[in-house]
């Protein structure tokens, strides 16, 4: 590879960057819309439930745990006369839950007997149907606190359970979804930075003169890869800059660490992207496999959302071969809990392996030939 004929390269593709503003908009302005719009349309958090509270009998035994449930901010209180028209309610999406009190709940409770409470929650979705039942759990055993330090004898559990939350203990669904996110959307940019913008060469004819110069096609590939490769990290930056000054999301690990597997992940993108552009060159086409083969399997079967661990066994073997499988997990890890090598150390030796393999194979296809 000659140093002089791949500065040309270079050269000649960064000028062919400044004057097309596509490629710009693909590595900083694609980014930044797509994580502010994930990131605050995306949560897995539910506040604000609307909560009918039906008790039969109220008092003052009563009074206090309706008054920790409104005093949340995970609940809307409704206090309804009837079990009956909660149920309506319920039935008409008006509210999410019923907590009712039953008639002996007071004399249950004073005599230090199991309370008649029970708890009705539409489980249309599963994931915020286990968020209010754990919310009211939490409310259940504040209010019970409080009972206990004004009766004269311990009321309810005979255990008091204490917990302490590791690496996000504010449980805010940002701090685990935007690494996820960084991982998801780096994907898609890094592979359409280079398959539609070869692609586009292909199109324009200008492909067929750089066949003609006097350079291999190790140094074309080179020359195209190390300019797109400082722009992907440039939109890398950015994504990192928005998740700790935007949305708050502790960096609790080493900057170095994060910027080297980012590098070694934009370079399994960029392989992706000229992977592509050797098998499509044409920009539709090849946008619409980035986006198949990048964006949508990253998305789903990365982790970023949905645990791994509770997926079949034969999609779990699926997720191997992802590479956003491996940066979610190093991103998530850096960001939250730190520097934890058992963690980070083998995924980036899946990342470099994923590197060789995706250039080598665009290395091996490509040829100085039309056909």
């Amino acid at each position: 590879m000659n140093a002089r004929r791949l500065g040309g390269l270079i050269t000649k593709e960064t000028l062919q960057i400044l004057r097309d503003p596509s490629a710009l908009g693909i590595a900083f302005i694609l980014p930044l819309f797509l994580l502010l719009l994930f990131g605050f349309g995306v949560s897995l958090n539910a506040e604000h439930v609307p909560i009918g509270v039906v008790a039969d009998h109220p008092d003052p035994t009563t009074d206090p745990l309706v008054a920790a449930l409104r005093h949340s901010r995970y609940f809307e209180v409704r206090p309804l006369p009837g079990l009956k028209m909660a149920r309506d309610l319920l039935s008409r999406r008006e509210i999410d839950a019923i907590l009712w009190l039953r008639n002996d709940f007071t004399r249950q409770t004073l005599v230090n007997a199991p309370a008649s409470i029970g708890l009705i929650v539409n489980g249309t979705d599963a994931n915020t149907a286990n968020l209010v039942e754990g919310y009211v759990m939490q409310s259940w055993m504040i209010w019970l606190a409080q009972q206990n330090q004004v009766a004269s004898h311990p009321l309810g559990l005979p255990v008091a359970l204490q917990f302490r939350i590791w690496f996000n203990p504010a449980l805010r669904s940002q701090d685990y979804l935007v690494p996820g996110l960084i991982a998801v959307i780096m994907t898609l940019i890094g592979a359409l930075l280079t398959a539609m913008v070869v692609a586009r060469e292909w199109e324009r004819g200008t492909m067929e003169a750089l066949m003609a110069a006097p350079v291999t096609m190790a140094e074309i590939l080179a020359g195209k890869l190390l300019p797109y490769f400082v722009l992907g990290m440039g939109g890398m930056a950015l994504s990192v800059a928005l998740a700790v000054f935007v949305f708050a999301v502790p960096l609790h690990g080493s900057v170095l660490i994060l910027a080297l597997a980012s590098a070694l992940f934009m370079l399994v993108a960029l392989g992706m992207g000229l992977l592509i552009s050797s098998l499509a060159r044409n920009q539709f086409v090849a946008g619409q496999i980035a986006i198949v083969v990048t964006f949508l399997p990253a998305f789903i079967l990365s982790g970023f959302i949905f645990d791994i661990r509770s997926m079949p066994m034969a999609v779990q073997i699926i997720t191997r071969i992802l590479p956003a499988r491996y940066f979610v997990s190093i991103l998530q890890s850096v960001f939250l809990a730190g520097n934890v090598w058992s963690v980070i150390l083998p995924d980036m030796a899946m990342l470099a392996l994923m590197a060789v393999f995706f250039l080598g194979v665009t290395l091996a296809r490509s040829h100085k030939r039309l056909d």
